[in-house]
């Protein structure tokens, strides 16, 4: 699993946790729509951390909650 890949597993989790749609997540997290929907996609491959933030604001949990999971341990696409 790429990072990008696990970040969008988790938003689909917060997603479904907070029974809430991407739309409702980008407006409460002071983004636009089209930059969500463009990283669910896979048009766009990666968020830069200030967006991730922003997600979690948006989400009403912190950063450690939201990259509290055992699959943000091990990345395919890791540089060496």
């Amino acid at each position: 699993m790429s990072f990008g890949e696990a970040v969008r597993k988790r938003i689909n989790e917060i997603i479904e946790e907070k029974e809430t749609n991407i739309s409702d997540l980008s407006l409460n997290s002071l983004m636009s729509t089209s930059t969500l929907y463009d990283f669910m996609s896979g048009r766009t491959k990666n968020l830069d951390s200030f967006t991730i933030k922003k997600i979690c604001f948006g989400a009403g949990i912190t950063l450690s909650e939201f990259f509290n999971r055992d699959y943000f341990n091990n990345f395919d696409d890791v540089v060496k």
